[in-house]
């Protein structure tokens, strides 16, 4: 039963879905980041529903299905990783000593540093989800709808990726949604199961390959082995420069992650890696 909670909890606490009110107690918080990556699946799913609609129903054009595309993560998520995102380039770019980017972190005042790398973000992003939309209307629609998918693949893996750091990473605070957490949490069984996922994963990638999109497993690898090289650096600046790990921290992560994940997915079906027969 406590995990029902812990599914629960992790949905309502890293997305905009309706879920029941729960009690936080520690014991329904044990298992919350073995479910993190279910909110990666359905906001993968709301997207790709959303391409099939603009591209391939409504018949929108390129711009407007990115744009609106774009935005659909945070309305998924409500913004919170993107807020870690935010308040993350603040305290980095502060070059203040730990205590001071700690500090940071808690404000909840935007700084120059956090609107200019929102900013910067979202053109790099639009810019990706432009170039991507562009390049599945290239295919036949037969194959699109494995194109269509792959956003649940990018969002799925950094989430259990992400999770994995919050109970595997040291925390830099006592206090906070990653301390709270990471300190309910049965580390054993959640990193397993978070493996688990990034298995399943590189699963998903091979069948969709058998099925006829050739190129899905190597994209699942490559995600694989770009998220692992930014969880290296993950850890080495969290550790540095905050001490520990922190909710910002995993959101800019997540952020940092799905970025990377739908460059991937750009590159690879423009070299003709990806896509259909």
């Amino acid at each position: 039963m406590n995990g029902l909670y812990s599914c629960i909890i992790a949905v309502s606490m890293y997305s905009k879905i309706p879920m029941p009110n729960v009690e936080w107690t520690k014991e329904r918080m044990r298992y919350v980041m073995c479910f993190f990556p279910l909110v990666g699946l359905a906001q993968g799913a709301a997207l790709g529903l959303w391409l099939y609609l603009a591209l391939d129903v409504l018949h929108l054009s390129v711009a407007a299905g990115a744009l609106t595309g774009a935005a659909l993560p945070l309305l998924v998520t409500g913004g919170i990783h993107m807020d870690g995102f935010m308040d993350t380039m603040d305290a980095v770019h502060s070059y203040g000593d730990r205590s001071r980017k700690l500090e940071i972190l808690k404000d909840l005042h935007l700084g120059a540093f956090a609107v200019i790398s929102f900013g910067v973000y979202m053109m790099l992003y639009l810019g990706v989800f432009y170039e991507y939309l562009s390049l599945i209307l290239r295919e036949d629609v037969g194959d699109r709808y494995f194109l269509y998918g792959v956003p649940c693949l990018v969002f799925v893996m950094e989430r259990a990726f992400s999770g994995l750091s919050v109970v595997t990473f040291p925390q830099a605070k006592k206090q906070g949604l990653a301390a709270g957490f990471g300190g309910a949490a049965k580390k054993k069984t959640d990193s397993i199961v978070l493996l688990l996922w990034m298995l399943i994963c590189l699963g998903a990638g091979a069948a969709a390959a058998r099925m006829g999109c050739p190129g899905a497993g190597v994209l699942a690898v490559v995600l694989l082995i770009a998220y692992l090289a930014v969880f290296i650096w993950y850890y080495r600046m969290s550790v540095k420069q905050f001490g520990g790990v922190t909710g910002d921290l995993a959101g800019c992560f997540l952020q940092v992650c799905e970025l990377i994940g739908l460059a991937a997915a750009a590159v690879l079906l423009k070299a003709g890696l990806l896509g259909g027969m």
